[in-house]
């Protein structure tokens, strides 16, 4: 399974961005897929995920309201709506992947599969 993630940039205080990670091959034992995030010299950090059979979705309390998970099956690919972005929110997005039953969502060691990444930068 290959996970591509896009859409990232650098983007003032209050504004938006729309990150896209395009999934292929066995695309039907993905149970959930999840966005995480890095900031240089801290841990890895859940922000959203989505279970791809009942559309459930998971929000870090940092990131709820603010972030929106969604998926789009024509299209192999899964989304995060980001508004009102905060300094705080800048550092590297991935999403990654796991086709097991009871993966929690927020815990990055739960997922196996993973993407290279994409920079978002709040100034």
């Amino acid at each position: 399974v290959q996970l591509v993630e896009s859409g990232g940039g650098s983007v003032q205080a209050g504004g938006s961005l729309r990150l896209s990670c395009e999934y292929s091959q066995y695309t039907h034992n993905l149970r959930v897929m999840g966005w995480f995030r890095q900031a240089p010299g801290k841990e890895r950090e859940g922000v959203a995920a989505i279970y791809m059979s009942s559309g459930r979705t998971y929000y870090a309390d940092s990131v709820k309201g603010r972030i929106t998970v969604a998926q789009d099956n024509a299209k192999d690919t899964v989304y995060l709506e980001m508004n009102s972005l905060k300094s705080e929110d800048t550092a590297m997005y991935y999403c990654a992947a796991d086709p097991r039953i009871g993966v929690v969502p927020g815990i990055a060691p739960h997922f196996t599969v993973w993407g290279q990444g994409t920079q978002v930068t709040v100034s």
